[in-house]
């Protein structure tokens, strides 16, 4: 969907009556179960918070809906974003997978991949978990706005919370970790819920975070 076709409010109506940020609300079924279950809804697995780090990376350019039908050959690819294995590739493997053409062949973004599990590793060893260091940055909720709207979202491209991430990211030797990918990881993975006020999804999504034992 064009930005400027976007509802006043950013709200979709499906046909099935549910009520979505316009991004989840159109056509394609894969989007609206991300955007359903899954975006926005905390994540504690290492796993899967390294692989949504690394997507958003590779994201940057492109559509996310290209992602998200690339996301089984991704993990294919990189051994199920097992940070411990991707650590271990090497410049053969880079070559590799510069020939598979069904995810996105970027060298940079690739290396960068590899680069950023072996980074990974150092800080679960430093840190005890990715979780209790990605959860450590979460805003204070008096920070946040108070109704998300439309054009409050459309503004919020980057927060402090996300600067100061990559900022330490960026410190430690992670690449392809700008603020604004850094921002799109957080609200992909629940350390801020950015579904609009009048989405569905959005109440589920915070009980989900009120219910959340944080790492530690």
């Amino acid at each position: 969907m064009s930005l400027d076709s976007v509802p006043l409010e950013g709200i979709l109506v499906g046909e099935d009556g549910v009520a979505r940020c316009f991004w989840g609300g159109g056509s394609s079924d894969e989007y609206r179960a991300y955007h359903d279950t899954e975006w926005g809804f905390p994540v504690t697995d290492d796993t899967r918070l390294f692989e949504k780090l690394c997507l958003e990376g590779f994201q940057s350019g492109l559509s996310w809906l290209t992602i998200l039908h690339k996301r089984d050959s991704f993990r294919r690819a990189f051994a199920g974003f097992d940070f411990h294995a991707v650590s271990c590739l090497g410049p053969r493997d880079v070559e590799r997978l510069l020939g598979d053409a069904s995810i996105v062949r970027h060298r940079g973004k690739i290396e960068s991949t590899i680069n950023n599990a072996a980074r990974c590793v150092e800080v679960v060893e430093e840190q005890g978990s990715l979780a209790s260091y990605v959860w450590g940055f979460e805003p204070e909720p008096s920070t946040r706005p108070q109704r998300l709207t439309w054009d409050v979202l459309r503004e919020t491209a980057q927060t402090d919370e996300s600067r100061a991430l990559a900022k330490d990211l960026k410190r430690r030797g992670w690449t392809f970790v700008g603020p604004t990918t850094v921002y799109s990881f957080m609200q992909a993975m629940g350390l801020v819920n950015d579904h609009l006020d009048g989405c569905d999804v959005r109440a589920p999504a915070e009980r989900a975070r009120e219910n959340l034992a944080r790492p530690s």
